[in-house]
């Protein structure tokens, strides 16, 4: 049998009871017990393709109430003053963020050993009771619920140096309270449930947040996990994977689909649940390439009992739910992130100062040389782009949806290539493990588990294929709201005029002010010029024609696919990586003259500022010239071929080591027959 095919087969009953005598617990002769009795099975949810791009258009946050810096790059608004003069942490914030970070970098330097976390693929208790002493796990829950209040910079600046220390322990932290049970009780729960959930998690309850499954991933319209209404209760019944947290948590956060009926609006529906219930089994551990301390599983439920009072919102605002906690929860990736660019950049310095060849150090051959300046320059900028974003949530005067999503995005795809770019630096000891160097008497520097553990972030809380559909629809807006109806089949006659009319009117204003602008003046932003630095006005400028560019793009290929154009995505993707080279070269800009201002590291900054732009400037003019110029086309093509297996020839001559089983494992409703591998961690308990 292999590793999945176990969750295939139909849940067999629990060996009767002995019958020594009449059990007043136990159902009569001709009455079933309802929690060991199999579940029907009931058809997985059929959804085309409509009616997934329904489910998660209701799920948008759709007003724009506050102004949004990225929304407006996208078009062609550079709207500079919405960023600059940087936004600072208040002083009582910053004194209690200081305060903790220097009790947490002791910790880390004390109590934290990666290497044994890596090796035991476990993260030990007395590391999680230590952080429960520190308060970590309360780090964003406010004072009045016995957590730290920490602002979101600086939680992020702890998710930084604890994910350094070991990216699994950051990941722990990172689920439990970015998207775990806190963050969503915060913006949605009512006060009973924040009075009685909020003060457990910050003394150290784990909690975990439960959407996918085995046959949903990206399109919740398909999620099977089903809460049936009984009374003041909902039955819970499914299974759900990839449960980070899931196998050591107390408490959970759980997407189920409520049924329609009477009384009940139904849609998909977030509730809290003990992990401790009777019918939650945790049935399996999973291990990954990377993070091997990560506590992630397949839960099952089965006839779960959880009361409506734990139903966080109304029904049907599950997602909706879900995608507002991301709203600012996906900052604590970029976090991890930035932690692991500075890893790099110490690495990456110490060891080509060190190591020789050809009679000098291998920094000064210029094949290694532009390695380290592009991590040195894209580190600067990931932590420009990360403490930007996270004092814009802090102050919450903007909307921060798409920087987030940017910083997401951006963050997890230059992590990964500057860890890529080390262990190419590092040469052969890049590829070993840190035990093996150790072995032989060399430093044990963990470069390629760096790179396996980083590469998770490109498919966490979003992969970056979903973030690129994500962050164009947000961009795109603007130009559904006044022209949607022109493309949607949907309309009438009557309504496409209207939408014709609205839309004529609107970009009559719009186009007219994409011609010129500030770009185009030179000393245009000259304050970003100062003597004796470098010159980050001219790149100012460039973003500013750029962006005029970008919405002159996106409005031209809106005109010629029209309603096709959700499916030009490797087109949407090039828009969307132009909108975030801008955004992190207008961050690292604005960082840099906040240091300057801040004395002692403005000229380095400045510097790093200008060789990131100048770096950013190459990649965002190669993704402008391959809108149009490019192989979607034929690429399409190669794929019609591939999957009508017209190449299977080209597979030949190899032997595929996969093991049997089905691509996607069946999971059949029921009572758990496997053991519960789900492991608590309270040593006082």
């Amino acid at each position: 049998m292999s590793g999945t095919s176990r969750y295939r087969a139909r849940p067999e009953p629990r060996p009767a009871r002995e019958r020594a005598g009449p059990d007043p617990g136990s159902p009569t002769r001709g009455e079933v017990d309802p929690m060991t009795a199999p579940l029907e099975k009931e058809p997985r949810p059929k959804v085309g393709e409509r009616e997934s791009r329904q489910v998660a258009e209701a799920a948008r946050e759709r007003d724009w109430r506050k102004p949004s810096f990225a929304k407006e790059l996208f078009l062609g608004r550079f709207r500079l003053d919405l960023i600059h003069p940087h936004p600072l942490p208040a002083v009582d914030d910053r004194r209690r963020g200081e305060e903790f970070l220097t009790r947490l970098r002791a910790f880390c330097e004390t109590r934290i050993d990666g290497a044994r976390v890596e090796r035991e693929a476990k993260i030990p208790d007395e590391v999680i009771e230590g952080l429960r002493e520190l308060g970590a796990f309360g780090m964003k829950t406010d004072v009045a619920y016995g957590g730290l209040g920490l602002t979101q910079v600086y939680y992020n600046k702890a998710l930084a140096l604890v994910g350094s220390a070991s990216p699994a322990i950051g990941a722990l932290l990172s689920a439990h309270q970015s998207i775990g049970v806190p963050q969503p009780l915060k913006l949605f729960g009512t006060q009973e449930q924040k009075d009685t959930f909020l003060p457990r998690l910050a003394r150290g309850d784990i909690s975990a947040f439960l959407l996918t499954e085995p046959d949903v991933g990206s399109d919740p319209a398909r999620l099977a996990t089903t809460a049936v209404p009984d009374g003041d209760d909902y039955l819970l019944d499914g299974v759900k994977l990839w449960t980070t947290n899931g196998v050591v948590a107390d408490l959970l956060v759980v997407m189920a689909r409520v049924p329609r009926s009477e009384g009940h609006r139904g849609g998909i529906t977030a509730f809290v649940v003990e992990a401790a219930s009777e019918g939650v089994t945790v049935e399996h551990r999973n291990a990954f390439m990377g993070l091997r301390g990560l506590e992630n599983g397949v839960t099952r439920f089965h006839r779960v009992r959880v009361p409506a009072a734990h139903r966080i919102g109304p029904e049907g605002a599950g997602l909706k739910i879900a995608l507002t906690t991301l709203n600012t929860g996906r900052l604590s990736l970029p976090a991890m992130c930035v932690g692991a660019g500075k890893w790099c950049l110490k690495i990456a310095r110490e060891w080509t100062a060190v190591r020789e060849q050809w009679g000098k150090p291998v920094a000064r051959h210029e094949a290694v040389g532009t390695k380290i300046s592009f991590i040195a320059a894209t580190t600067f900028a990931l932590e420009a782009v990360l403490d930007l974003c996270s004092q814009m949530a802090d102050e919450d005067r903007n909307d921060i949806r798409i920087e987030a999503a940017i910083a997401k995005l951006y963050g997890s795809e230059m992590a990964w290539r500057m860890a890529d770019e080390l262990v190419q630096i590092r040469g052969g000891r890049g590829y070993e493990t840190a035990d093996s160097l150790a072995a032989r008497g060399e430093r044990a520097v963990p470069a390629e588990q760096m790179l396996r553990d980083l590469r998770i972030n490109r498919i966490f809380e979003g992969s970056t294929e979903i973030m690129h559909l994500l962050i164009a629809r947000e961009a795109v807006d603007a130009h559904l709201t006044v022209a949607g109806d022109l493309i949607d089949p949907d309309k009438n006659l009557g309504d496409k005029a209207r939408a014709g009319a609205a839309a004529g009117a609107y970009y009559a204003r719009w186009l007219p002010k994409l011609v010129t602008g500030a770009g185009r003046v030179p000393g245009a932003y000259g304050e970003f010029h100062p003597s004796g630095h470098a010159d980050l006005s001219v790149h100012l400028r460039y973003v500013e024609r750029a962006s005029r560019k970008l919405a002159r793009s996106t409005f031209y290929a809106m005109s010629r696919w029209q309603g096709r154009m959700e499916g030009k995505q490797a087109f949407l993707g090039r828009i969307v990586d132009i909108g975030a080279e801008l955004f992190a070269m207008s961050a690292a800009c604005v960082r840099a003259e906040l240091l300057r201002g801040g004395g002692g590291r403005g000229r380095e900054a400045y510097q790093l500022a200008d060789v990131f732009c100048r770096q950013a400037r190459l990649r965002a003019d190669e993704l402008f010239d391959r809108l149009w110029s490019n192989t979607d086309d034929i690429d399409r093509r190669v794929v019609d071929g591939v999957l009508a297996g017209r190449y299977t020839w080209l597979e030949e001559g190899i032997v595929d080591p996969s093991g049997d089983g089905p691509w996607i494992a069946e999971t059949e409703p029921g009572p758990s027959v496997l053991p519960n591998v789900h492991r608590p961690v309270h040593p006082d308990r």
